[in-house]
């Protein structure tokens, strides 16, 4: 970390809430910038488990010769994954990654406006479509403070993180994160709307469920549908792997976010997602959701 970048944010101690795939990611990138991480899960084996997580990301890392071993030890070294909610307290930001739940957010932004001591303290929501408003007005005299600072998946190789000031948000919280985002971690943020889904889904996830309508209506197959767009509009993985990838449970979190704010057709999860989640088939972290694994 350069001393001009502390200057220019404030950020030197970061935390995260929540040590799933985004919680480990957004860790893990926070560490290898040089930042002292807490990384907060809800006990001992999970915190553990986020550990390990970040741990082969930075071994896979170095064995594809993207990270030099020494690098990979310093941000090991850099991050503590702990059940202790109290580490958070000498934070200078705090980045929410839980489970895609308003109300288990709520309660994350509603904590943290009580612990964290620095007033200048930034509090981020990793939410893919929650409006960010709703989680900043559970932080009280201190939604001010609250932004989103929405990564992609898989965090320590995509660039983009979109930054998602509501109406409540300090303009000068905004600079500083997208300066976070700039010059300390190294990424691209676009400035996007407090809407459901801002920018990104609020493109992608129709698209991802006009494909599961296709596949569930028998107009192609998987198969068919994908390489359709892989190999002929240049898509890195087809929509139907993807909707895999990122999880059918987010994806359907997602689209109910967003047909519940804007009530348009082409938001609603189709009946085929709808059964794959009820039934526990979520994709790739499952072994099976539209594709098996």
């Amino acid at each position: 970390m350069s001393p001009e970048s502390e200057t220019s944010t404030g950020i030197s101690r970061v935390g995260v809430v929540g040590g799933g795939i985004m919680g480990s990611g957004i860790a893990e990138v926070c560490a290898k910038s040089g930042l002292d991480v807490v990384l907060v899960e809800v006990d001992p084996a999970a915190a553990e488990r986020a550990h390990e997580r970040i741990r082969a990301s930075l071994k896979h890392a170095v064995d594809r010769g993207k990270l030099e071993p020494a690098t990979a030890a310093s941000a090991d070294d850099a991050i503590d994954c702990t059940d202790d909610f109290e580490l958070l307290r000498d934070r200078d930001l705090v980045v929410e990654a839980v489970v895609e739940n308003k109300e288990a957010k709520v309660e994350v932004f509603s904590r943290l406006a009580g612990l964290v001591e620095s007033r200048d303290a930034i509090f981020a929501s990793n939410t893919s479509s929650i409006p960010i408003v709703e989680l900043a007005t559970a932080a009280g005299e201190r939604s001010d403070r609250v932004l989103g600072l929405h990564f992609f998946n898989p965090v320590p190789v995509l660039k983009l993180v979109e930054v998602i000031p509501s109406l409540l948000t300090d303009e000068r919280v905004v600079e500083r994160a997208k300066l976070f985002v700039i010059e300390q971690l190294g990424k691209e943020p676009i400035v996007a709307p407090d809407r459901a889904g801002f920018t990104v889904n609020a493109l992608l996830v129709p698209y991802l469920l006009s494909a599961i309508r296709m596949f569930e209506q028998g107009l192609a197959s998987a198969e068919d549908i994908d390489m359709g767009m892989v190999n002929g509009c240049a898509h890195p993985l087809g929509p139907l792997a993807l909707s895999d990838m990122i999880g059918l449970d987010t994806v359907m979190s997602v689209a109910e976010t967003l047909y519940a704010e804007h009530r348009e057709q082409l938001f609603a999860p189709p009946p085929l997602l709808q059964r794959l989640v009820a039934a526990g088939l979520l994709g790739r972290k499952t072994g099976r959701g539209l594709y098996n694994y």
